[in-house]
């Protein structure tokens, strides 16, 4: 809100990607500034890096290949965590862009969906992929072998998966996270995989970003952590692009931006803002 408040002349805050809660939607309301974002430019990359690290997890993948790089061949040791995903059930903490991507790409996996999300699916795509559908993350989390975090940061998902709702969920279930770092608590985290509570963690995202060294989630059992590059695929990089490049000329030219690119104008939430975000009450 301080740089917002400092810049008299902003009008324009464009998110080369998805995600913009590195912007003050607050101040930006306030101050009259549209937000957009780069809408569906990553989603199915994310959505891939989220089915390839359950599966990294689920069939014990990474440490199976550590064995290979270290001569050895000890098979005991590379399946005593190995299972098959068929039959799991996998839940997803809202199903927008990259969750709904994410179940029907699990869906052939032959594997009961569950999500959760303030906004239900269409009763058609809830048939089309058998899903069930939980009014929350705390009412879905119980039933889940596998929660994959798919939500935007606000102040409705900042700390979700703290002490509380991690030891509600099975003994032994996967965690996924390519959302934001700050919906998980970190230490609660590290303390999950440790107990035995979590099988294993998968993220792409860090809090802080770049992660420091001693940064416990580097050096935690069980985990699968990567340096947020789940939508940072080339093929990502040149929708990001063209997306960015398209809502400039839009503003240049006073045209108005696609919807769903909106995240804030004409001082409040709109197009793909309003479904994703809530502002703080004051």
């Amino acid at each position: 809100p301080e740089r917002i408040a400092a810049a008299p002349n902003l009008k324009l805050a464009i998110t080369a990607g998805i995600g913009s809660d590195h912007v003050d939607l607050d101040a930006a309301i306030a101050h009259g500034v549209t937000v957009a974002e780069v809408t569906y430019c990553n989603s199915i990359s994310v959505a891939e890096h989220v089915v390839m690290m359950i599966l990294g997890l689920v069939r014990n993948y990474l440490p199976s290949h550590q064995v290979v790089l270290d001569g050895g061949w000890n098979i005991a040791d590379c399946v005593s965590r190995s299972y098959d995903l068929e039959g799991m059930h996998v839940g997803t903490v809202a199903a927008g862009r990259i969750g709904l991507a994410v179940l029907r790409r699990l869906a052939p996996f032959d594997v009961k969906l569950h999500y959760t999300d303030r906004t239900r699916l269409p009763e058609s795509v809830e048939r089309e992929l058998n899903l069930t559908f939980h009014e929350s993350a705390a009412d879905m989390a119980p039933h889940c072998d596998v929660v994959t975090v798919n939500a935007p940061l606000h102040p409705e998902t900042e700390g979700l998966f703290g002490e509380e709702l991690l030891g509600t969920m099975k003994r032994g279930a996967y965690l996924i996270n390519t959302a934001r770092a700050l919906i998980v608590d970190r230490d609660a985290v590290d303390r999950a995989l440790r107990s035995g509570r979590l099988a294993g963690y998968a993220g792409d995202v860090w809090y802080p970003q770049p992660a420091p060294a001693d940064h416990p989630w580097r050096t935690m059992p069980h985990q699968g952590m990567t340096p947020h590059i789940s939508g940072s695929s080339l093929s990502a990089q040149a929708r990001y692009a063209a997306g960015t490049r398209e809502i400039l000329e839009s503003w240049l030219t006073g045209r108005p931006i696609r919807d769903e690119y909106l995240i804030v104008d004409g001082g409040r939430l709109a197009g793909t803002g309003a479904k994703s975000y809530s502002v703080h009450t004051r």
